[in-house]
């Protein structure tokens, strides 16, 4: 199951996949990214944290929703990738799309803050 969590601000929305990211979860995956944006999220925070694996359709859901976020004029960035996630984003070269990948969360907050 997916879960919605707002940060310290209201511009923020994050986003917690849990377990395997693959083609049983891409489409409501794609759903809470979209329901994200219709509320106005000028960032959305994909924390990684839970997930084990992701296959190539969870990494085709991952970019089906940046293309979302980025027509709505929002930003999407991710953080808590585990070893098999970064791997299959150097194949794909995703890792150069998806940038920063923040280390984890506090990383995000700190740069958010500093930024202001």
């Amino acid at each position: 199951m997916l879960q919605s969590q707002k940060n310290m601000s209201s511009d923020v929305q994050i986003l917690q996949p849990q377990g395997i990211l693959d083609g049983t979860k891409a489409s409501q995956f794609r759903q809470d990214i979209s329901r994200l944006v219709e509320k106005g999220a000028k960032t959305i925070l994909i924390d990684f944290q839970d997930v084990t694996f992701m296959d190539s359709s969870g990494l085709g859901a991952l970019v089906l929703a940046l293309k979302t976020v980025r027509a709505a004029d929002s930003k999407l960035v991710i953080c808590s990738i585990n070893e098999q996630i970064r791997i299959l984003f150097e194949l794909t070269s995703m890792d150069r799309v998806f940038q920063p990948i923040f280390e984890n969360r506090q990383e995000f907050e700190k740069k958010q803050s500093y930024l202001g």
